[in-house]
């Protein structure tokens, strides 16, 4: 594709002074892959694409839902069900099909994260857990490659750049313990607070590809929504983050992430083996959720907040389950109860991806 052929496309950005043909050329050369094609993911890869990267990477191993359409707008109702990478990708490449995208609809893990990343020459981390983030930004120090990463939550949003001797664990050097930092799942999201971002973060892939204006390297960006105020705020490199990073390809494989950021799988239960459990008489199941927060559970049990468990005594001959929106307030349900219950340890369970996963059958608005 000749930068010539493209002219009408890409005029209004070729116009702009400091920009020209020498940066269209510098992201029809560029290789990028996008980790997470949810409500960060769509912005960064509607961006790319309109832009003219040439070559995008997309992973993610999540479907689209009805709930994910109030901000993923990459997506509409006739693509519930699909995965989210085989939507996106006939999107963008129906909206540009002069540039190359390839998607692959798995979970990223460190078994084959190096030599996927190696590839590529940005990476953009529009993930929403702990493990994955982490792992990222390992990943990218080994292979000294640049990374863009942003978050949201409920009304606020955070974007940094990772590069050279700053990586996401300068920013946080201890993961959260488990059910300290709910994710959207949780905690809810204005809408367009993820095109935002996700438009910022656009913008750092943009300027770190073409050399154009100042990136947010070793720099954290925070904006909140309900007021419009913003902040810039340095990152400095710590040397103690040696002590916990991989310093080789074979320590980073060898990386328990989900260990690192305290997932106890398992205590986890799938939905399969739910269904199984609750047929059982034995089986006591606690939703630890908000009373007001929906869908209900329409199968028997009892509505437990989280913040009312402390201390409370369960019966040592039942099997217990507890569930939330998501999976991570469960967890937190079964290590305070397994504190009060110690007997009931190896009994206790959370299920994995919470009422989210339940088949429609177990629900009720």
């Amino acid at each position: 594709m000749e930068i010539n052929s493209s002219h009408n496309r890409y005029h209004r950005q070729l116009i702009l002074p400091g920009f020209g043909k020498e940066a269209q050329e510098k992201l029809r050369n560029a290789r990028v892959l996008v980790v997470g094609a949810g409500g960060l993911g769509c912005p960064v890869l509607m961006n790319l694409t309109g832009m003219g990267v040439g070559e995008i990477g997309i992973i993610d191993n999540g479907i689209v839902e009805l709930s994910n359409l109030h901000r993923q707008l990459l997506y509409d109702m006739n693509d519930i069900g699909e995965f989210k990478t085989t939507a996106a990708s006939k999107k963008l490449q129906r909206m540009n099909p002069e540039i190359r995208i390839s998607s692959q609809s798995i979970m990223l893990t460190n078994d084959h994260a190096l030599k996927t990343l190696e590839y590529y020459d940005l990476v953009v981390d529009c993930t929403d857990n702990f493990p994955t983030r982490y792992m990222l930004t390992d990943a990218c120090w080994l292979l000294k490659k640049p990374m863009v990463f942003g978050a949201v939550a409920r009304y606020d949003g955070q974007v940094a750049v990772f590069h050279k001797n700053v990586t996401y664990r300068d920013l946080f050097p201890e993961p959260p313990s488990e059910g300290e930092v709910p994710d959207c799942n949780e905690a809810g999201v204005l809408g367009v607070l993820p095109n935002i971002i996700g438009n910022i973060m656009a913008a750092e892939c943009i300027k770190a590809i073409t050399g154009i204006g100042e990136i947010l390297s070793g720099k954290l960006f925070t904006y909140s929504a309900l007021t419009n105020d913003s902040l810039i705020v340095e990152i400095n490199a710590s040397a103690n983050k040696k002590l916990q990073q991989p310093q080789s390809a074979g320590e980073f494989e060898a990386m328990n992430y989900p260990a690192l950021c305290a997932t106890r799988t398992e205590i986890e239960i799938d939905k399969d083996q739910f269904e199984k459990l609750i047929q059982q008489k034995d089986v006591l199941l606690i939703d630890v959720r908000e009373p007001d927060e929906v869908p209900q559970l329409n199968i028997h049990h009892k509505r437990i907040p989280l913040n009312e468990l402390m201390g409370m005594s369960l019966e040592e001959n039942k099997t217990v389950v507890f569930i939330c929106q998501s999976g991570k307030r469960s967890i937190r349900a079964v290590r305070i109860c397994e504190e009060s219950n110690p007997a009931l340890a190896g009994n206790i369970f959370s299920l994995a991806g919470g009422i989210n996963s339940l088949h429609e059958k177990f629900k009720t608005n």
